[in-house]
């Protein structure tokens, strides 16, 4: 595997806006591609909150979706980024799991045509500016079913330094879903990246909100 670029060696770098800069960051190891699933959704996973069928919006190399397919949930993942993608297709070769990935536009999830009853976010709604946010609570919107689950992971403003993508406060995610959803808890948890210690997140990850929302 080639290196990664020169910003990821020297710390978390700010998150590309642009979908063929997150595309060009999977030539290397992204600090956000673990290896694994987040710890804050496996502990969902593993306590039955992650349920029916699942989309993993934003799913990079798709380990979020292939721990629920290995739970026997249908699950769709997408991403714009289409090496991400061909990886996460790979993976599920690999391991036997039935997953449909594709290359989506987070934005037009209501062309998908289909409906979820959990939708798994990690690390991608802190990747937009305050008016691409409504466009993706809307686009989440049309692809949730009336009491679905929507599990956010991002990174909050309680973080230390200036490195990484934009910082989000809860005031930011209720203000966000105030119409149509319902915030029910956001609790502190880590977001955890490959930089290890010495690095701005210090070996232990990120500080990061952990949101359960719900469509009304």
């Amino acid at each position: 595997m080639s290196e990664p670029p020169e910003e990821a060696q020297q710390g978390l770098p700010r998150q590309p806006r642009k979908a063929e800069d997150f595309d060009a960051s999977y030539a290397g190891t992204p600090p956000w591609d673990i290896g694994r699933p987040q710890a804050a959704f496996l502990r969902l996973a593993e306590s039955g909150l992650i349920t029916g069928r699942v989309l993993d919006a934003g799913c990079g190399t798709g380990e979020h979706a292939l721990m629920c397919a290995s739970l026997g949930l249908e699950t769709t993942g997408i991403d714009a980024a289409p090496t991400a993608i061909g990886l996460a297709k790979r993976k599920a070769r690999e391991r036997k799991l039935d997953v449909r990935f594709a290359v989506w536009d987070a934005f037009d999830l209501a062309a998908l045509g289909e409906q979820y009853d959990t939708v798994i976010d990690s690390g991608l709604f802190h990747t937009f500016a305050d008016d691409d946010r409504c466009l993706l609570v809307q686009s989440l919107r049309a692809a949730t079913v009336p009491g679905g689950r929507y599990y956010l992971l991002c990174f909050t403003d309680q973080q230390p330094g200036d490195w990484g993508p934009r910082r989000v406060s809860q005031g930011e995610i209720r203000a966000s879903f105030a119409d149509g959803w319902r915030v029910e808890e956001i609790e502190a948890a880590t977001f955890e990246v490959t930089l290890g210690p010495g690095s701005p997140a210090g070996g232990d990850g990120a500080l990061a909100w952990l949101a359960t929302i719900t469509r009304t």
